[in-house]
């Protein structure tokens, strides 16, 4: 700073510690310093809302520019700018004394520019022979050559967070599209599941959404309505695969019969076994070979079977996604107590965690493997961690179990909600790592 001491403020305005602490950091100046006025200014602007500025001090602040006659700030070309209010106010776009007064205030606390006020409080400068300054009286822009590398930085931050403001938006923008054309999807084709809770789930989420949100606000919800797509997508993947499955056996059973020149089934109409039947056949001495041959058609298939119960080939079983485990651990934090050392690392840690739990709760080991089977190991070693974290609000934790699975094989249920359910239970989605 060029006056080298304190300078306190002309008039009945107070000084105070803010405006001191200004002055001793304007006179940290590094030598050689050096910066256009104009990008500090923009930087500046970008920065206002953690400067603590309105945009009319920073109207002020530009007309404060106009009168630094050179484009870069340095302390070799003097700090000081000394316009009168009427040279101020025209510059400031016709900005009234009082308001003008107000705003110059709102910089000087803001700590972008310091008073030096002449004794008589007017601004000007006193010039030497050859025409040079020698002293000047009015505002010294010193904090803005000070603070710049501070500002820079803090314009960067703001850039920053208003592109990731942007980016998330845009993905759940993306994602609000995404799950209400699935829903709708799901509900035209007709496929089973649990649609009007997914959908209930969905407009609780929206419903949080706020109208004017920082990126910070939002990032929880993309993370619930990603894992609330994620699902939504596994759904109709595994009615896409059992469809597909459905398509071979038949294109296969087509086949089969197809490349059998005897088989009576393109001779006679078809009907079922009664009882008794191969008995009698064989009771029946004079039943020939064609009669065998019509006995052993009637018995169904394995794969029959299963279709005409409704129920889909073990090996067939479209399987679910297993979701990070780093949001099941989030979700359910009382499984930890049980992984080898007390911590768990992995899936496999999950997993054997998983078969103390069973039988800590009572679950069979029959009713365990056919969950591993129904819905993949990961899956069922997520939900004894679910059930787990529920604690007594389950009576039967193995026949929940087995109900479950039932259910995951008909495509009726969804691991996704009642994740997210546990998770906002326990203080709401976090940042984990996949």
């Amino acid at each position: 700073m060029e006056s080298g001491y304190v300078t306190t403020p002309f008039g009945r305005r107070p000084m105070s510690l803010g405006m001191l602490a200004s002055q001793q950091l304007a006179e940290a100046i590094e030598p050689g310093m050096k910066r256009s006025k104009w990008k500090l200014f923009r930087a500046i602007c970008e920065a206002r809302p953690a400067l603590g500025v309105t945009d009319r001090a920073l109207t002020v602040l530009d007309a404060l520019l106009t009168f630094y006659p050179d484009d870069e700030i340095s302390e070799e070309k003097g700090l000081i700018v000394f316009p009168s209010n009427a040279q101020l106010s025209l510059r400031a776009r016709g900005m009234t004394p009082a308001t003008l007064r107000r705003h110059l205030a709102v910089l000087v606390e803001a700590g972008l520019i310091l008073r030096k006020d002449s004794p008589n409080g007017k601004r000007y400068a006193r010039r030497d022979r050859a025409g040079a300054i020698g002293d000047a009286f009015g505002f010294s822009v010193a904090p803005l050559l000070a603070r710049a590398v501070e500002i820079e930085s803090l314009a960067a931050q703001a850039v920053a967070d208003r592109e990731l403001l942007r980016v998330t938006r845009e993905r759940l923008t993306l994602c609000r599209r995404d799950i209400s054309k699935l829903i709708m999807t799901a509900l035209e084709e007709e496929i089973s599941g649990d649609w009007e809770g997914i959908s209930a789930m969905f407009r609780t989420l929206l419903a949080r959404i706020p109208r004017v949100a920082t990126a910070e606000e939002l990032a929880p919800l993309l993370d619930e309505m990603g894992l609330l797509r994620a699902e939504v997508v596994n759904m109709l993947e595994r009615r896409i695969k059992t469809q597909k499955i459905d398509a071979n056996e038949s294109q296969s059973e087509h086949h089969k019969q197809n490349s059998n020149p005897d088989s009576i089934h393109e001779l006679e109409p078809s009907f079922e076994t009664k009882q008794g039947e191969k008995a009698a056949a064989d009771n029946n001495p004079n039943a020939g070979p064609l009669e065998e041959r019509r006995l052993k058609q009637q018995k169904p298939s394995v794969g029959m079977s299963n279709r005409a119960g409704g129920a889909a080939d073990p090996g067939a079983r479209a399987s679910l996604k297993s979701f990070p485990l780093g949001l099941v651990l989030q979700a359910c934090p009382s499984i930890l107590d049980y992984g080898p050392g007390g911590s768990i690392g992995n899936w496999r840690d999950l997993m054997s965690a998983a078969v103390v739990v069973r039988s800590m709760l009572g679950v069979s080991p029959s009713a365990y493997e056919e969950a591993c089977s129904g819905m993949g190991p990961e899956n069922a070693a997520t939900v004894i961690a679910c059930i787990l974290e529920r604690g007594g609000h389950i009576n039967s934790p193995g026949g929940y179990l087995r109900d479950l699975t039932r259910r995951t094989e008909r495509g009726e249920f969804a691991i996704g909600p009642m994740l997210m359910a546990l998770v906002r239970a326990n203080g709401g989605v976090r940042r984990y790592a996949s």
